[in-house]
C-alpha cells in the first residue's frame, strides 16, 4: 500500500509522563545547543490524558529537574499530602492502623502531592508544544518501521476499515512517520514494546516481568467529609497471602476522593475476579466511611508493571529507546512510577541529543544511555527496591511486609533474596477443579457496582464497525482449553465485561465485546494459554478519562 510519509528527528510513541518528559527535555537541550530539532509525539487517546490512569501520589523529583519553576507555571499540582496512614485489614470489620515505625519508609509520602495525572499530562503537553513539539492525539502507532535491523520510525493505524477489515468510504491509510530515532513510551505492556523486547532479546538477562491490575474510582463527597491531603494505604482483606495486592484512598482537590486497589496478576485461583474484589473492598469500614455519602463519578482500570529492576529489559536497540512503564521503571516499593518514568525519558533525551550533535563524528550509538542510567538516582532507587515485590511473593503479605520494613528502614534495601518469581503471570493459574469457588455478593449500587455501569463512567467509545482489536491465536482454545481447565478466567479477570460465553444452537461460543475494552491489557498478560493479543483499535478509541 502506498502511504504518505513525514520525517522527523525524533518520533515519540505515547503522550504520558515518560514520552512528554522526553520531548520537553529534547527541546530544552536542543535550544541550549542551538540545534534545530523536530520532535513528534503520537498519542492513541482522543486527547492527551484520555488514557492516563494513575493513583496518584506524585513525587516531584524528576519534575523539579525538568521544569524547576513548575509552581510558577501553574502546574496542576497543589494538594500536598498532610496525613499518611497505613492500615492492615483483617477479615473482621476492624482495621488495624499500623504504627509508623512498622511501615516501610518507602511508603512515606512527606512532600508528595495528590494529583490527577491526566491533568498533569495535559499541562506537560502544553509545555512541550510551547517549545515546538508536534503532538498528534487520536493516532495509534500500529507497527514499527525497520531498515534491516534498525528502527526507523512507525506506521500509524489505518482509519475506516469495517469489521471484516474491508475499506469503508471513510478509509484513510496510516502514515509513515520516519525518524532518526524513535522512542517508545506506550505504558505498561505496550504492544510495540512487546514486539521490540522479543525481536532484540532485550530481556534475555532479566526475570519475567510481573504485573498488577490497578483499579481507580473518583468520588464526589460532601464538604464535611473532605480532608484534602489525607492518604490511606491498606493491605489485607479482601485479598490474602495467595492473592497479593493492596488498596488506597486519597483525598484530592475539589471535594473528591480517589479510591482504588491493585491486584497482583500472579494470583492462582481462576475463579477470582479482581473487579469484584475491588467492589468488596469499598465495603470495609475503614474505606466506606469516606464514601457512603458520596457519589461515584469515574471508573477505570489499567495494568501496571511491578517486576522492578530484576525485570527491567535493556532499554536501547538500534535506532530506538524503550522507556517508562513500557520498559517497567515503576518503583513498586513506593507504589509510584510517574517520576521514574519521567526520569527515564529525560535520560533518553540527553543520550539522543548527544547522538544527534555528534552524528557527523559517527556518534549515533545509544549505548551511552546505560552509563547515564547506572549513575542516576533512578537506578539507585530501583536497585534499593528490587526485592520489595519478591519478598511479598516469597513470604506472603504480612511476613513479606515485615521483611520490607526491616530491609528498607534499617538496611536501606540492601538485603537480598534469591529469585523465586521467574514464571510469568500467565502460567500461575491452578486448575479450576483444584480451586475454591468464590461467590461474590450482588452490588448494592451504593458502594459496589457492576462492570457495565462502571465502563459507562469510563466514557469508553469505539467505532463498532471496525476490526476487532483483541486477537485470538486460536479461536477454539477459549472453549476447548480455558473453559474446560480454568472455567475460562477471561470472564472474570477482564474489568470491563469484554469476554462472555453464550450458547448458540446448543453450542458454547466465546464472545468478544471489543467495544467495552478500556485498554487495560490484562487479557494480554493473564490468559493461561497466551492466546489473546491486545492491539490498538482505531485512533481515539477507548476510554476518555477526564480526571484520572
Amino acid at each position: 500500500m502506498q502511504r504518505e510519509s513525514m520525517d522527523f528527528d525524533i518520533v515519540i510513541v505515547g503522550a504520558g509522563p515518560a514520552g512528554l518528559s522526553t520531548a520537553i527535555r529534547l527541546m530544552q537541550q536542543a535550544k541550549s545547543a542551538s540545534y534545530a530539532l523536530t520532535v513528534c509525539v503520537v498519542e492513541k487517546g482522543s486527547e492527551v490524558g484520555a488514557h492516563i490512569l494513575s493513583g496518584a501520589i506524585f513525587e516531584t523529583t524528576a519534575l523539579d529537574e525538568l521544569i524547576p519553576d513548575w509552581q510558577q507555571q501553574n502546574a496542576p499540582i497543589s494538594t500536598c499530602v498532610k496525613y499518611d496512614a497505613f492500615y492492615y485489614l483483617p477479615k473482621s470489620n476492624k482495621g488495624v492502623k499500623v504504627p509508623e515505625a512498622l511501615v516501610p519508609n518507602t511508603l512515606d509520602n512527606t512532600g508528595n502531592y495528590i494529583v490527577s495525572m491526566g491533568k498533569v499530562c495535559r499541562w506537560l503537553a502544553q509545555q512541550a508544544e510551547a517549545l515546538g513539539v508536534e503532538i498528534f492525539p487520536g493516532f495509534t502507532a500500529q507497527s514499527v518501521l525497520y531498515d534491516n535491523n534498525k528502527v526507523i520510525g512507525i506506521i500509524t493505524g489505518d482509519m475506516g476499515r469495517d469489521s471484516k477489515n474491508q475499506e469503508k468510504d471513510s478509509f484513510m491509510p496510516g502514515m509513515e512517520l520516519r525518524a532518526k530515532y524513535t522512542v517508545f513510551a506506550e505504558g505498561a505492556r505496550g504492544h510495540l514494546g512487546k514486539e521490540l523486547i522479543e525481536k532484540y532479546e532485550l530481556n534475555k538477562n532479566t526475570t519475567d516481568q510481573h504485573y498488577g491490575l490497578g483499579f481507580k474510582e473518583v468520588w464526589d463527597i460532601p464538604a464535611e467529609l473532605h480532608q484534602p491531603g489525607l492518604v490511606i494505604h491498606t493491605a489485607g482483606w479482601p485479598l490474602n497471602d495467595k492473592t497479593s495486592g493492596g488498596g488506597f484512598l486519597y483525598h484530592g482537590e475539589n471535594q473528591q476522593v480517589y479510591v482504588g486497589m491493585i491486584v497482583d496478576l500472579n494470583y492462582k485461583n481462576p475463579h477470582l475476579s479482581p473487579f469484584d474484589e475491588f467492589q468488596r473492598y469499598k465495603h470495609h469500614p475503614v474505606i466506606s466511611r469516606h464514601l457512603r455519602k458520596g457519589k461515584r463519578v469515574s471508573y477505570g482500570a489499567r495494568a501496571l508493571t511491578k517486576g522492578g529492576l530484576n525485570a527491567l529489559p535493556k532499554q536501547t536497540m538500534p535506532g530506538a529507546f524503550l522507556i517508562g512503564c513500557d520498559a517497567g521503571t515503576v518503583n513498586f516499593a513506593k507504589i509510584k512510577g510517574n517520576h521514574t518514568a519521567m526520569k527515564s525519558g529525560m535520560l533518553a533525551a540527553d543520550t539522543l541529543i548527544d547522538a544527534l550533535l555528534n552524528s557527523d563524528k559517527g556518534g549515533s550509538d545509544l549505548t551511552a544511555y546505560e552509563q547515564k542510567f547506572n549513575t542516576s538516582w533512578l537506578y539507585n532507587e530501583l536497585n534499593s527496591s528490587k526485592n520489595f515485590g519478591r519478598s511479598i511473593q516469597k513470604f506472603g503479605t504480612f511476613l513479606g511486609g515485615a521483611f520490607n520494613t526491616i530491609n528498607h528502614n534499617f538496611f536501606t534495601g540492601k538485603l537480598s533474596l534469591k529469585p523465586n518469581d521467574d514464571s510469568g503471570d500467565d502460567s500461575q493459574l491452578s486448575l479450576a477443579s483444584d480451586s475454591q469457588i468464590i461467590i461474590y455478593e450482588k452490588p448494592d449500587n451504593i458502594l459496589s457496582f457492576d462492570k457495565l455501569s462502571s465502563v459507562y463512567l469510563s466514557n469508553t467509545s469505539h467505532e463498532e464497525d471496525q476490526p476487532c482489536h483483541l486477537k485470538l491465536a486460536d479461536t477454539t482454545i477459549p472453549i476447548t482449553v480455558n473453559l474446560t481447565s480454568y472455567n475460562e478466567p477471561a470472564l472474570r479477570y477482564c474489568p470491563a465485561g469484554v469476554y462472555e460465553i453464550e450458547v448458540i444452537n446448543e453450542e458454547k461460543v466465546f464472545v468478544i465485546n471489543a467495544q467495552n475494552c478500556i485498554h487495560c491489557k490484562t487479557c494480554d498478560i493473564k490468559d493461561p494459554s497466551k492466546n489473546i493479543t491486545w492491539t490498538p483499535p482505531e485512533g481515539g478509541s477507548g476510554p476518555n478519562y477526564s480526571n484520572m
